[in-house]
């Protein structure tokens, strides 16, 4: 069974009628995804290639039955964004927003804590079950169904590991692209949880990248209770400490923020370590061939 979401997955989207909103409407639409409404204040009344939109979120769930919703509003009414899907109870919010303020992520988080609501992001791709649902922007001709959950820190490099996948025949059970700020909602551990406890995943690629020890909490985790094979790449292995590299959160402060702690941390609990980015696939392959899960 996949996770987090899958072909009854309701989704309302925030920031429906704005160009990126409708775009990427469309396009989760295309998908098969139960896109049954849209917020865009002020706009209630009006549909959006014949999805309705409303005027608040607590409007589109009381009306849709939504318990899922995907943001795609400006950085500086994200958070208020995440917030209003909070209020009106959604279980899983995927926020797609970069560049929102570290303070404002701040506050979202304190709210949410011991919630029971799930915010994935922000500033990332969003999650796919292949062949089900699709909540945010990746591409999905790359994807198809499978065993292997993915786990991402970054965006692109989810496209380019799933693309390896495929081409070798190994689908995917849900592949969540967590974002790369320093403040996001769930963090590559969680998510290693649910695919640990789901039947169906077989074996867990995870991508991190240089900043925060995210990756040594998830080598904790697996240390301790992870039953399934893990496949890792940590980006990021040559930036220079103390600079930006696209991500708010790839910023090497400390030793253990290095990609090479992050390796060391993660072979210690028994992943295997990927040193290029061309090799996940084929890594992935011989571990489940290695273990007869192929």
């Amino acid at each position: 069974m996949p996770i987090l979401v899958n072909r009854e997955t309701k989704v309302v989207v925030q920031g429906i009628t704005g160009r990126e909103g409708s775009f990427q409407t469309r396009r989760c639409i295309e998908y098969g995804t139960k896109v049954v409404a849209g917020v865009t204040p002020g706009r209630g009344g009006e549909e959006m290639d014949g999805v309705p939109v409303f005027d608040t979120v607590r409007q589109a769930v009381a009306s849709t039955g939504a318990d899922c919703s995907l943001i795609f509003v400006p950085a500086a009414a994200a958070a208020d964004a995440i917030l209003e899907a909070a209020y009106a109870e959604v279980p899983l919010i995927v926020c797609i927003t970069e560049g929102i303020p570290v303070v404002d992520m701040v506050r979202v988080k304190r709210y949410l804590r011991g919630s029971g609501i799930r915010l994935i992001g922000p500033n990332c791709p969003g999650v796919i079950t292949p062949g089900q649902c699709r909540v945010g922007i990746m591409p999905g001709d790359v994807f198809s169904p499978g065993p292997v959950g993915v786990i991402s820190r970054s965006g692109t490099l989810v496209y380019e590991a799933v693309a390896q996948l495929t081409s070798r025949g190994i689908g995917q059970s849900t592949c969540v692209g967590v974002g790369g700020d320093p403040v996001i909602g769930t963090a590559p551990v969680e998510v290693l949880r649910l695919f640990n406890e789901d039947p169906d995943t077989k074996a867990v690629v995870l991508i991190g990248e240089i900043g925060g020890t995210a990756e040594q909490e998830a080598a904790a985790y697996m240390a301790s209770e992870m039953t399934k094979p893990v496949i890792a790449f940590i980006a990021g292995a040559t930036a220079p400490p103390g600079r930006r590299m696209g991500h708010a959160g790839a910023i090497i402060v400390g030793e253990a923020a290095t990609a090479q702690a992050k390796k060391e941390a993660l072979a210690r609990a028994g992943a295997v370590i990927v040193d290029s980015p061309a090799d996940i696939g084929a890594a992935t392959e011989r571990v489940l061939r290695e273990r007869g899960l192929l």
